[in-house]
């Protein structure tokens, strides 16, 4: 009982924010109108199995003027319950699509929240693949919530409209017993829940794994949809490396558990579906066995047996709601899982920049400071330690320390989504950071749209792109602006750091921060690239790691990073 309700409360939670969110008034409308029309469609039920009795009476008694009447009268009903059946499915599907595309926004919007998408990768992400919980398990959600919260509505009100029509039935069958017509009041509405319930307990007994098994086949499938698209990312390395064995060993390996996992599934829904094929079949003729003797003994006419029967598979029917929806609603178990592990992960990752004890303090000098700042890994090991290191406005500095000592580290701390450490980093009010990484970000689609990210293309005019790409040495790409392409493959990593280049001569930032940001382009490249960026941005202040000496040209101050005897990198300030 704890776990059905914390499975509630949890779709609750879930569920309720759309309809109180920006577009409650459409959604509301929506739903009331397919809860309408769910409402009609018991409606028309109720009218068929009333016209079931007077149609079969009709024949029984050859009343050749009642039966035309009560064909006509079908007619009308079914025309009814045709134009109920298709617009109820448009009007849910209309509801379906706005709920994704409001809860996709939503939860874009957190995941892509000021680093929140990083930080959840800095502490293991146990939230395994956001790409699929958005795209896949959103969309599930939707369809899934819909169909089985108007199954349930559909089984309550038929319940509730039928129980009563079969239970006066009930009195008009009698039990013909020892030659004696025996009346127990509500018998077909008691025969009918018992069924349901025996029937609902095996279904349980027999099926409650599949809950655990779609939640593993989901993480399984995005797993390897995942590792499939890193190869296509990566072709070219792992061709250079013939590494297409290793690939294919590690594919094999991620589509064996899927496979694996799958064939549990298989199994499981072998079993169940032993028993809910038999259970259907069995209902369709278990109403007629139990109402037959009163028939035969001249107790009830034709029609009142099949009034009878239809009425008493629609309250078998309501009562086995579970019973037909079982693997569907293990499968939304599944779903609802992941998308709570994910909110939650979410949570985490925004509690761990809240709860940092790295401050981020706004200074009115324009200058940056790392004051008693220590960071350290997300086991808790010590790597880079800084106290009273100051960088005037305008300043160049060279970073420099062995490889893997924490230099890009405390760039993340810097630029403030590395929330692992103490101390307080000071920057100036206002000032824009730009970050260039040793191998950029570039997205697919445009050049143009490639070249002015992390702003809109136009923001910038096709004049300042072309002369930006001119300055960075990429002339030969200003006739592909408008060009569609997956950029990372077309380009050469030094074409990628070029391109990178001229963002920063783009955006102007005040505090530019380059991590190996030059590495693929040659001395002379670099050091024209280096003369450029002086000119270009005479009063941003400028902050590079690099491991070659004739970097020490270009930036007035140099920092390294020094192991001491408490084994932690400490920021040591010397002239360049």
């Amino acid at each position: 009982m704890r776990s059905i309700l914390a499975f509630l409360a949890d779709v609750r939670r879930l569920a309720v924010p759309y309809f109180n969110g920006e577009d409650r008034w459409p959604g509301r409308v929506l739903l009331a109108a397919v809860v309408f029309l769910e409402l009609a469609t018991v409606f028309l039920n109720v009218q068929f199995n009333e016209w079931n009795a007077r149609f079969y009476n009709a024949v029984q008694e050859k009343n050749w003027d009642i039966f035309k009447s009560e064909l006509l009268y079908f007619c009308g009903l079914a025309v009814l319950f045709i134009i109920v059946a298709v617009y109820q499915l448009y009007l849910q599907q209309w509801l379906r699509i706005r709920w994704r595309t409001w809860l996709t926004e939503k939860y874009l919007a957190r995941w892509l929240d000021r680093g929140t998408h990083y930080r959840m990768r800095t502490v293991g992400d146990p939230a395994d693949n956001p790409d699929q919980r958005i795209a896949e398990d959103l969309e599930l959600f939707t369809v899934r919530s819909i169909e089985l919260s108007i199954g349930l509505l559909n089984a309550v009100v038929t319940l509730a409209s039928f129980i009563l029509i079969l239970w006066q039935l009930s009195d008009a069958a009698g039990v013909p017993l020892f030659g004696f017509d025996v009346k127990i009041p509500g018998y077909l509405v008691w025969v009918s829940l018992v069924y349901a319930v025996i029937g609902t307990l095996i279904t349980h007994l027999i099926g409650n794994v599949l809950a655990s098994l779609n939640f593993n086949q989901q993480r399984f499938e995005a797993d390897f949809r995942y590792h499939l698209v890193r190869v296509r990312e990566n072709g070219e390395q792992i061709a250079l490396l013939e590494g297409e064995e290793v690939e294919k060993t590690g594919l094999g390996t991620r589509f064996g558990k899927l496979v694996g996992n799958f064939r549990l599934i298989m199994s499981a829904q072998k079993r169940i579906t032993w028993f809910t094929s038999g259970y259907s079949q069995a209902s369709i003729i278990f109403p007629y066995v139990v109402v037959s003797p009163a028939y035969f003994a001249g107790t009830i006419p034709l029609g009142i047996l099949f009034q009878t029967a239809s009425a008493f598979n629609q309250v078998q029917g309501a009562f086995s709601f579970f019973v037909r929806a079982y693997s569907t609603l293990a499968e939304y178990r599944s779903v609802i899982l992941r998308l709570t592990g994910f909110e939650q992960a979410i949570a985490s990752a925004n509690e761990l920049q809240a709860e940092s004890a790295l401050q981020h303090n706004v200074r009115t000098d324009q200058s940056l400071s790392l004051d008693a700042v220590l960071l350290w890994l997300p086991n808790k090991k010590p790597v880079v330690a800084a106290d009273k290191i100051s960088i005037l406005a305008g300043d160049s500095v060279l970073l420099m320390g062995p490889t893997g000592s924490g230099k890009s580290t405390l760039f993340r701390a810097i630029a403030g989504i590395w929330p692992f450490g103490t101390g307080a980093i000071g920057v100036p009010h206002a000032a824009k950071l730009f970050v260039l990484p040793q191998r950029p970000y570039l997205p697919f689609g445009r050049l143009d749209e490639a070249l002015a990210y992390p702003h809109a293309v136009d923001r910038f005019s096709a004049e300042e792109l072309r002369a930006a790409l001119d300055a960075v040495g990429l002339t030969q790409l200003e006739p592909r602006l408008a060009d569609q392409a997956s950029w990372p493959h077309v380009l050469s990593q030094g074409e990628q750091q070029r391109l990178s280049l001229a963002r920063a001569l783009l955006t102007k930032p005040d505090l530019l921060l380059l991590d190996e940001a030059t590495s693929a382009i040659d001395e002379e490249g670099e050091a024209t690239l280096y003369r450029l960026l002086a000119e270009r941005l005479p009063n941003t202040t400028l902050i590079s790691i690099g491991h070659r000496s004739t970097l020490q040209a270009f930036h007035k101050k140099k920092i390294e990073l020094v192991a001491e005897a408490d084994g932690v990198r400490h920021l040591q300030a010397a002239p360049a």
